[in-house]
């Protein structure tokens, strides 16, 4: 693992990261507002981590998916009551409120994304 800055993640990231907010700031409710947004954010994190580290792709995207995972089970023990975090604005969109099996599938979805693409690049 070396420390190595890679100019076409970080322009990804910066680019999902625009949809993550607006997407944040827009929609209140439905499909896209979490089920998109949840295979979202694992890509983002993948392309940020990508951005700035020289590792393969199969230890980040799993690296990113154990976290995912992880941020979702701390939810059926609902780290925000335990905290007494429930009326925080910021930790409750990071954390997340409540467990749902739906998550874990986006989340498995967008890496799956990742490794393909990163088998498989798009040529243009």
């Amino acid at each position: 693992m070396t420390l190595q800055f890679n100019k076409a993640y970080a322009i990804i990231f910066i680019a999902i990261l625009a949809i993550e907010i607006l997407i944040a700031t827009f929609l209140t409710h439905g499909f896209i507002r979490y089920t998109f947004g949840y295979y979202l954010v694992v890509i983002l994190l993948y392309c940020f981590i990508k951005g700035f580290l020289k590792v393969s792709s199969i230890k980040i995207a799993i690296g990113v998916l154990l976290f995912a995972y992880g941020i979702v089970f701390l939810q059926l023990i609902n780290l925000l009551d335990m905290l007494d975090l429930n009326n925080n604005h910021l930790a409750k969109p990071i954390l997340g409120s409540t467990f749902n099996i739906s998550d874990l599938v986006a989340y498995t979805l967008g890496i799956m994304t990742v490794l393909i693409m990163e088998i498989r690049p798009v040529r243009f």
